[in-house]
């Protein structure tokens, strides 16, 4: 399984200068030589104007070759890179996800309604590009997999005085949340996800046995 590679291109200014001579070179000498085949700087002034890219801080373009990754970019600025690329872009900002209610039972069967709220990034950009179809409902559909895996897990709450409590979804809120969050990590890290935080948002008994 590979990893990502992260390229360095050319600085887009100096090849801008470039692309500024040719576009004065190039009339001057048609005119003065009359020669038609300096007509050909113009495939090159088009192709030299399609490399020109853009990476905004916390954003990434990872680059492919006829079906070949060829890297990614990082560092924000102003670049060059070979027009045959295409490129992709890809954020490196941290995102929330607040998950639906979703109803489930726990441990010793009581319905019960619980989401998660959960914060993440891109970590590796060739597993989230290549590794999955869409990393973004990757991360959806598998953070309400763990949420259901979790829940049924452990009991809502414990109502037996005499007996030492097992941790409960309710009253052992830290242990679960580690255990989430664990769970979370485990499943995302095929698509090159960092898990920054994973909590329990809501948590509650189920309408129809909250009223009994």
């Amino acid at each position: 399984m590979k990893n990502e590679i992260q390229l360095k291109p050319i600085n887009g200014y100096i090849m801008l200068f470039v692309l500024l001579i040719l576009l004065v070179l190039t009339p001057v000498l048609v005119i003065t030589t009359k020669n038609p085949l300096f007509l050909i700087l113009v495939v090159l002034i088009l192709l030299i104007a399609k490399g020109f890219f853009i990476v905004n801080p916390n954003s990434s373009k990872v680059l492919v070759l006829f079906g070949a990754y060829k890297g990614t970019v990082r560092d924000n600025g102003f670049f060059w890179a070979n027009p045959f690329y295409s490129r992709e872009k890809i954020s490196l900002r941290a995102r929330n996800f607040d998950s639906e209610r979703v109803k489930v039972n726990d441990k010793i069967g009581n319905p019960i309604l619980i989401n998660v709220i959960l914060v993440w990034q891109v970590e590796d950009t060739y597993k989230s590009a290549f590794d999955v179809d869409n990393y973004e409902e990757f991360v959806r559909v598998q953070t309400d997999a763990a949420v259901r895996k979790l829940a049924g897990s452990y009991p809502y709450d414990s109502f037996d005085d005499n007996v030492v409590a097992e941790i409960t979804l309710r009253s052992g809120m830290g242990e679960v949340n580690d255990a989430l969050e664990d769970e979370i990590t485990e499943r995302l890290a095929i698509a090159g996800i960092k898990v920054m935080e994973a909590r329990i948002g809501y948590l509650a008994y189920a309408p129809e046995i909250a009223s009994s």
